[in-house]
């Protein structure tokens, strides 16, 4: 069975330093040997999607990427360079590599323009954004260029996370809980809930918005989030599609990045439909062949296997 991961992380030496923040939430052992896994793209990598059963990876920047650089100019020459090498590396093994782009965000026409120039030239599918950008979300008014284009070009835009701006009161005293493990969780789900409640969905009916790690736990409070929203005070907040879940339903892509588990890939397809839920490892951080294993025994029915393995990404990314 054809086998496509869209949350397959690469750095380069260039870019590496981006990423200093991250590593003080990983054991010094682990950053280190996930480190040098994200500077390999085509030798240990390409072993390790043979021996996984991998057959495509779909590329994206590790976080948090171009938007850490806080100089405007700089975070759009990057870009564009670390999209052409990724666009170099595709087209050296086609059948094994696609790619999401990176874009500076910093700039709003400047991340319309790479998306652009990215999807139309260099044949990427779409762009990865990592969390906030010098603390800007994507609902920010700013952003809706990047987002008509992203509809317009009929491509996705991968919600992944990174360092929040700040670290809720509750977490106080408890820094184990910062991170992966928690509370980038938490914090891209809000992340995703600002584009719905901002109203990017209303202006955008045809923007679809990949999460990995299995939806980030939204495919999970569906129905609490239609109840409160019938007893919450709206706040002048009109939603033209009535409930937020009737957004999560139809703009929202999850991948299984990240979390092998066969209840909550149950609960996924059940809330979101098979349609809408994709194959991911989250490698390096986690291992390939792990990943591909839980795909292939987890109990669940065959065509629904065969979509999330391969013809949601065939048709989502138009592989």
């Amino acid at each position: 069975m054809r086998t496509i991961g869209l949350e397959e992380h690469f750095v380069t030496p260039e870019l590496e330093g981006y990423g200093a923040g991250t590593a003080t939430v990983a054991q010094p052992g682990r950053w280190a040997e996930a480190s040098r896994r994200l500077l390999d793209l085509t030798g240990e990598r390409l072993e390790a999607m043979d021996a996984a059963g991998l057959d495509v990876q779909v590329l994206s920047l590790n976080s948090p990427g171009i938007q850490a650089e806080p100089d405007l100019g700089v975070a759009v020459s990057r870009a564009a360079a670390v999209n052409d090498l990724l666009a170099a590396t595709i087209e050296a093994h086609p059948s094994r590599f696609a790619g999401f782009a990176a874009l500076p965000l910093q700039d709003p026409q400047a991340a319309a323009k790479e998306l652009e120039r990215s999807v139309t030239q260099l044949g990427l599918r779409g762009a990865l954004v990592n969390a906030h950008t010098h603390g800007r979300y994507l609902d920010d008014p700013a952003l809706r260029v990047v987002w008509e284009h992203a509809e317009g070009l009929d491509v996705p835009l991968y919600l992944h996370p990174a360092n929040g701006v700040d670290a809720a009161h509750v977490l106080s005293g408890h820094p184990e809980l910062i991170g992966p493990m928690w509370s980038w969780g938490t914090d891209t789900a809000s992340h995703a809930l600002r584009l719905v409640f901002g109203g990017v969905f209303d202006d955008f009916p045809g923007a679809k918005l990949l999460l990995g790690h299995m939806g980030e736990g939204l495919p999970y409070v569906l129905w609490r989030l239609d109840s409160r929203w019938g007893f919450h005070n709206h706040h002048g907040i009109e939603l033209h599609r009535g409930l937020p879940s009737a957004y999560l339903r139809h703009n929202l892509y999850i991948t299984t990045s990240g979390v092998c588990s066969a209840p909550p890939l149950q609960c996924a397809l059940a809330a979101l439909g098979p349609d809408h839920v994709l194959f991911g490892t989250d490698y390096p951080f986690e291992e390939m062949d792990v990943a591909t294993e839980f795909l292939r025994t987890a109990p669940i029915d065959e065509g629904d296997r065969a979509k999330i393995a391969h013809t949601n990404a065939e048709r989502l990314l138009k592989l």
